[in-house]
This record gives structure tokens, C-alpha cells and sequence, in this order.
């Protein structure tokens, strides 16, 4: 939902046609964002893909150790990953649907072999005969092995003006195979100017120190009207769970005090080893990464700390040059064996050389970040994420390259590094590259959405992507999510 927040506009008052009418003009200032391309599949704008239907599943398919776990008809997009730390074995994943109302989560509880997907709820709409979709996956496990994903729902009326966001939460459990969700739906926002977007979860499984047990955090931004305004802003937003997600705190800003020019966007939630909770965002009004941190459990938070300077809000590689690349950071924390205090943080940003993937290094809890370094050379590269596995202290970076500058195909690749990040190999991850930028089926409005995930624990590395490639489309598919399990 990135480019509401430069619009300047306000939601409540923006009305389109549905059901074929929908003229782009119309919505221009939500072109890039994460729900634009849905509401126009969903109201029937946008034309069908090579499948008789958007639904429905295709057999389950994998290419050398790439599995499409999404196995679908339709267009996915914008995913994420998780391991249960209860039983390895069990990977969840998640993603956008853009031709279908609901949230997905796909479940493999055979070591990723296979994957069986379950939609995620969602409310009632607003007004009658109004519709709402989901946008926007985070997945965590707790100690236990419980499953929560995160999400935004939007909701529209009957003539297709946007009138409310509210945040979810599902939750699901091994007894059914991760089969049955249960939604919370919190943070209703249905004023003028207001919205809820990008959210990313996390949960606390560790103990001691500042640690609160199986706490589950959610974090996102907040738009509080007018962002050229003064007197409104846009924030990050943080609530916790103490009960497994039936309810959650009253949201606190993390970013500032929803007063003068703020600029939040692309929040990630994370906890240190020795419990301290970290939030990290684009802070686009002064064009910076930053990250405080609370050992209150994210009652109270320390003033903001740059990790970096950036260059843009977003860039546009060839490869993503119809929707953007959205800068944002992606962290994590070293194993409790190796020092509490060592955070690493993935951005993107562009350079000479074309837009790359840099990991920032904090050895002091998050105040100072005064190692930057790139990932090996290659092309374009951007929607990365980072995980560092808690069993190894290994620092795992997932990202799209293009292997040149200006390339349009991509192969999704792994940086890895064994040395506290002082230094980082790479490797393909994707056994066939893949092509966002034409040829039959293609979404060019979504592309590979906004960020994609990687999970790493007891030497297992489980990137998430979003791939076209060739014999995707030969079975009559468009946009897949794919994953691989990695030993390296």
C-alpha cells in the first residue's frame, strides 16, 4: 500500500466503479500499492490468466530442490516464511493472493516437501453489499508450535471506495495440520486519511533477561491523514499478545508522536538474544533506516537510531521498473552463545553499479551501525530479507539479482556468512531465472510485490520467492511462490 503515503490524498473520499469500470485514473494515486493490483483483478479489471479460472489448484511441482508451494491457478505474490522451532519439519508460508479475496498460508509438514494451501479468514464487510480482501503475510511460530500471520484487511463499499483498514491476526496449531485459522481483527481505522499498512510479526520464544515468553509483536505503519501535513504523519505502530493472539495491546507509536512531518514505512519487529525488542523502519521524511529498541517489551521505546542514510523511497530497476522496488530493512539478532548486543540489518539502496543489498552491523545494542556491507557482485538486486540462525549464528540474506545491471530476468540468490558478517558468499537459489517484465499472463502491476522472506534454524536455510519461470507458464500458472531447503 507504499505509494498512498507520498499521495496526499485522503481515502475515505476516493470512489471508483467496480465490475469492469474501474478507469486506472480513477485510483492513480494506489498504483504500486500492495492491494492495487487485487482490487483490480477482484472487480474484474484485469483479464484472466492462462488457467481456466483464478482457482483452483495444480499438481504439487518442483524443479531440482525448488518447490512451488503455492501450486495455484492464479497470480501470488509478496511472501513469507517460517520454520516451527517446535518441529522442524513443519514450514509455513504465506502470500498475497491477486486474483482472490483472502490471505494464503501454505502448509508443509513434510519438510517442505509438499505444501497444501488454507485460506485465511476474513471479517464482514463494512457496508452492505461491500466487499474487503487481505494484504500484506508475516508468518512466526511460538515455543509451542503455534502458527500466527499477520495481515491488513481493506474494505470497500459497494461502488468501490475505500472505507476502513483494520489489522489481523490468524492463528493455527498442529492438532489439524495447521488446517483451521482463527482470526483477531484489531485497530479499526475508518476516520479520513487514516489506514493501516505493511504490518510484520514476531514472536519473543526466548527466556530470561528482557525476554517476555511466547509474547507475539506485530508492527506496521499508520497513516493519521494528510503526509504533507504538519499536523498529521505517518507512523509505526507497534501492539503485543500475551494470550496467543485472542486479543492485543493498544497500539503504541514507535516513530514518533503523530505530530510534524513524520514518515514511517516497511516496519520490522525483532528481538535481540537477550530480549530487548527492536523496530526498525524506512523513515522516508528524513531519508534514513532507523531502530529503537524497548526492554519494557514494547511498552516504552529508546529514541530512534540511524542504521543508514538511503537514497529514495524506491527505486526502479529494469526488473521491477513497473511497480518499484520499495526500500526497507529486514534484521535480526545473534544466537544467545554470541553477544546480545550484535544486531544485523538488510537495505536496499541504489549505487553506481545499480540497486544493491547491503547488511548494516550494530555491536552495541542498535545505537551505532558502523559497518555496511555490500552482498557479492552481481546485477540488480533488491527485495531481500535477512535471518541469521540461531543454532549456528550464521547471517543469511535472501534477494532478487538480475546478474546485470539493466537485466530484466532475475534469479532468486542467497548471501551467507559464517565469519559474523564480516564477509558473505553468494548463490543462486533459483534453479531457472525468472521474467516480470512481459510475455503472456504476466502482472505488471504487481511484479514481485514488495519484499519476499527467508527463514534459517538448526542449518536449514528456507528462502521464499515469487517466480514466472518457463515451466510455470507451460502449466497454464502465472506469478508461483516457490521455497528450497538449504544445507549449505
Amino acid at each position: 500500500m507504499r505509494r498512498f503515503l507520498l499521495a496526499a490524498i485522503f481515502v475515505a473520499t476516493v470512489t471508483v466503479a467496480v465490475a469492469g469500470s474501474v478507469g486506472a485514473g480513477n485510483l492513480k494515486a494506489y498504483e504500486g500499492a500492495s492491494w492495487y493490483e487485487k482490487y483490480l483483478a477482484v472487480t474484474g479489471d484485469l483479464v484472466t490468466p492462462p488457467c481456466p479460472s483464478n482457482t483452483g489448484d495444480l499438481p504439487q511441482v518442483s524443479f531440482g530442490n525448488n518447490v512451488d508451494a503455492s501450486h495455484e491457478c492464479g497470480s501470488q505474490s509478496e511472501t513469507y516464511i517460517a520454520i516451527n522451532p517446535a518441529h522442524t519439519s513443519t514450514v509455513i508460508a504465506g502470500s498475497n493472493e491477486i486474483q482472490r479475496l483472502p490471505m494464503r498460508a501454505m502448509v508443509s509438514t513434510d519438510d517442505g516437501a509438499t505444501f497444501t494451501g488454507h485460506d485465511l479468514p476474513l471479517p464482514p464487510p463494512r457496508t452492505q453489499s461491500g466487499f474487503d480482501f487481505g494484504s500484506d503475510p508475516g508468518v512466526a511460530f511460538d515455543s509451542a508450535g503455534n502458527a500466527f500471520y499477520s495481515y491488513i484487511i481493506v474494505f470497500f463499499s459497494k461502488g468501490g471506495s475505500i472505507n476502513g483498514t483494520e489489522m489481523a491476526v490468524s492463528r493455527a496449531g498442529a492438532a489439524d495440520d495447521y488446517s483451521t485459522w482463527t482470526p483477531t481483527f484489531f485497530n479499526p481505522q475508518t476516520g479520513e486519511g487514516q489506514f493501516n499498512d505493511k504490518p510484520m510479526i514476531t514472536v519473543d520464544t526466548g527466556t530470561g533477561g528482557f525476554h517476555h515468553p511466547d509474547r507475539i509483536y506485530v508492527a506496521w505503519d499508520n497513516a493519521t491523514g494528510n503526509s504533507s501535513s504538519e499536523k498529521n504523519g505517518n507512523n509505526v505502530l507497534l501492539a503485543y499478545s500475551d494470550d496467543h493472539g485472542v486479543t492485543f495491546s493498544k497500539p503504541v507509536s514507535v516513530s514518533g508522536n503523530f505530530i510534524g512531518k513524520t514518515g514511517g514505512i516497511g516496519a520490522d519487529p525483532y528481538v535481540a538474544a537477550d530480549g530487548t525488542l527492536h523496530v526498525a523502519w524506512q523513515d522516508y521524511a528524513h531519508s534514513q533506516i532507523s531502530d529503537v529498541s524497548s526492554t519494557d517489551g514494547g511498552a516504552t521505546f529508546s529514541a530512534p537510531h540511524t542504521i543508514t542514510s538511503v537514497g529514495g523511497f524506491e527505486f526502479d530497476p529494469v526488473a521491477q521498473s513497473t511497480r518499484g522496488a520499495l526500500v526497507y530493512p529486514a534484521c535480526a539478532g545473534s544466537p544467545a552463545s554470541a553477544s546480545a548486543s550484535t544486531l544485523y540489518c538488510s537495505f536496499m539502496d541504489d549505487t553506481a553499479g545499480g540497486t544493491k543489498v547491503f547488511v548494516a552491523k550494530s555491536t552495541d545494542g542498535g545505537v551505532t551501525w558502523p559497518s555496511k556491507v555490500q552482498m557479492p557482485a552481481g546485477g540488480d538486486q533488491f527485495n531481500q530479507w535477512l535471518a541469521v540462525d540461531p543454532s549456528d549464528g550464521s547471517v543469511n540474506v535472501a534477494y532478487y539479482d538480475t546478474q546485470a545491471k539493466d537485466a530484466p530476468t532475475t534469479l532468486f540468490t542467497l548471501a551467507r556468512s559464517t565469519d559474523d558478517g564480516a564477509t558473505y558468499s553468494a548463490q543462486a537459489v533459483a534453479t531457472a531465472p525468472t521474467d516480470e517484465t512481459g510475455g503472456v499472463g504476466v502482472n505488471l502491476g504487481n511484479q514481485y510485490g514488495d519484499y519476499e522472506g527467508i527463514a534459517a534454524l538448526d542449518g536449514v536455510v528456507r528462502p521464499v520467492w515469487t517466480d514466472r519461470r518457463a515451466d510455470v507458464i507451460a502449466l497454464g500458472a502465472r506469478e508461483e511462490v516457490f521455497t528450497a531447503k538449504l544445507t549449505p
